[in-house]
């Protein structure tokens, strides 16, 4: 059966390219030929994109099968953590990514505001103040203390930088929330952060359809439970294989509240594990360290004198230097090797057949820093961190500064708003909820109905304002908003300085009160403080002036 190099399909007439080796195989075996040539003809009259067409000699390389989550995730996971912990200790690149994350999005931990739904609640305003800053106050008892970490060394605000760092690092990190009582604190929540390696399958099995890197599924993809080892895998005892354990731990009560949380930037359906921070430039920071050491190191040789003596008899040795004593040198020492020196300011005679030439520096290379910048910048555009905030350089222009910042602060904000649902809110919802069982809370209808309890629960989660290049303009800015009813001054200081305009009022009062008894005003207008006139010694003259200048 002879092979056709061309079909017709519609008005179309399609070359089907045909190898030597197909020949061959037709004739030797006509099925199996009959086989690659119905192939070869899917892949001619593949469709539109040019993507898909595998006859194109760029698109003949690198072909890669599509696999679910888990199969393109967890064989590799284990050398992608090791790659980005090792990054994240020694390259200066990768840690100083990792660490702008963690101080753009917790910076000093994120602060909770409660928020109840007055209207579901029928809550009058001062009613719900109250409750507000009750609620607010029993949560800051819990864990604004090292009571609420289960190994008894950080702060709740603390453990959010922890816990966003082991996200990035490692791919993901294991939130256990064991209850039991302590001395130091009237709650019994606390916090047990577990590493991501230590979540895997009991006696280290393969993964199934229903239990696959440490977690076990039910039919929906929801984890029903979480296999945690008793050691680190690279603790020395776990190495040698003694004492294994595994604890499985229930990812939800029979109520549905969580057990654990798991947290990790889930990006596909199905997805059992995350992925390190830094995975899509493992290879390009690797490369930029090693050309940047390569670089130091030739800058530091070079920058050393080298000096190069030529000899005509081909030895190396050209004796000891001539001194005073012995303006010839000493002839029967001319194989030592020790002698000549280089010395500041020295003039140095040579013995005769042998001359000194310096060998020239290439070194600093003008072409490191372009070459540089142009691999950041690729690697600040998979990081979602433009290149000007990534390597904290802004001296390009106000304007690419603003632009660069207010690019990297909508990326902080969606790493925030998934730290505050995903860790945040549901402590704030497990003590707030552990408080009213103890009675330290009024709430009506919270056990009794979901939407009720919603409507208790509500919060909203503040952090750290974003840096400011202009703050005059940036002031002026957030006051035109507030006089069009289009912000509000809590969201305008949230915005500029951060924290909760409301608690700030009782102290501006304060403020306010003190320098009318120190006898100084503050005018919103100009900022400056101005002096109280003695109303019973001042000028009348002198107070019309006054007035007329105001």
């Amino acid at each position: 059966m002879s092979l056709a190099k061309t079909i017709t399909v519609g008005d179309r007439v399609i070359d089907i390219p045909i190898t030597l080796m197909d020949r061959f195989v037709n004739w030797r075996n006509p099925i199996l030929g009959a086989e690659r040539y119905r192939a070869r003809v899917r892949m001619a009259i593949s469709g539109g994109y040019t993507a898909a067409d595998r006859t194109r000699r760029a698109n003949q390389k690198g072909h890669r099968r599509e696999m679910d989550a888990a199969t393109a995730i967890l064989p590799d996971l284990i050398s992608l953590r090791e790659e980005s912990q090792e990054m994240y200790r020694n390259n200066p690149i990768a840690g100083g990514a990792i660490n702008l994350n963690i101080t753009k999005v917790v910076g000093r931990g994120l602060t909770v505001k409660s928020q109840v739904d007055r209207e579901v609640l029928k809550l009058d305003d001062l009613g719900a103040d109250a409750w507000e800053r009750a609620a607010e106050r029993e949560f800051a008892l819990a864990t604004e203390t090292r009571e609420i970490d289960a190994e008894r060394a950080l702060t709740f605000s603390l453990l959010q930088a922890m816990a966003f760092l082991k996200v990035l690092e490692d791919g993901d990190v294991l939130v256990n929330l064991p209850r039991f009582p302590r001395p130091g604190s009237p709650y019994k929540l606390k916090l047990q952060l577990i590493e991501a390696a230590r979540l895997c399958n009991p006696q280290f099995s393969a993964d199934t359809d229903k239990l696959c890197g440490g977690v076990a599924f039910d039919g929906y993809g929801a984890p029903e439970t979480y296999h945690v080892l008793n050691r680190h895998p690279g603790n020395r005892r776990t190495m040698q294989g003694q004492g294994l354990d595994w604890s499985p731990l229930k990812a939800f009560d029979t109520a549905g509240h969580p057990l654990a949380l798991h947290l990790f930037d889930k990006k596909r359906p199905g997805q059992p594990r995350g992925v390190p921070y830094l995975t899509p430039v493992v290879e390009l920071i690797k490369q930029l360290g090693r050309y940047t050491d390569a670089e130091v190191m030739a800058a530091v040789v070079t920058g050393m004198l080298t000096a190069v003596v030529y000899s005509e008899s081909g030895t190396p040795d050209f004796g000891p230097a001539p001194t005073a004593d012995n303006p010839d040198g000493d002839p029967t020492k001319q194989d030592d090797p020790t002698g000549l020196e280089l010395g500041y300011g020295s003039v140095i005679g040579l013995p005769d057949g042998k001359r000194i030439e310096t060998v020239a520096s290439n070194r600093p290379n003008v072409a490191f820093d372009p070459f540089v910048v142009a691999i950041l910048r690729q690697i600040g555009m998979a990081l979602e961190l433009p290149f000007e905030v990534l390597v904290k350089h802004f001296t390009s222009s106000y304007s690419a500064a603003r632009g660069a910042l207010e690019e990297a602060w909508d990326y902080f904000l969606r790493r925030r708003h998934w730290l505050a649902t995903t860790l945040c809110q549901p402590i704030y919802e497990a003590v707030i909820t552990e408080a009213i069982l103890a009675g330290r809370l009024p709430t009506p209808g919270f056990f009794a109905d979901h939407g009720i309890r919603k409507a208790w629960l509500g919060t909203i989660w503040q952090g750290d304002a974003p840096s400011s290049l202009d703050p005059v303009k940036e002031i002026e800015a957030a006051k035109r908003r507030i006089e069009l009813r289009i912000s509000t001054r809590t969201e305008e200081r949230s915005r500029l300085i951060g924290g909760d305009w409301e608690r700030a009022v009782p102290q501006m009062e304060r403020e306010d009160n003190l320098l009318k008894e120190k006898g100084l005003l503050v005018t919103v207008e100009s900022g400056q403080p101005v002096p109280v006139i003695d109303q019973e010694n001042d000028d009348p003259d002198q107070k019309d002036k006054d007035n007329a200048a105001a």
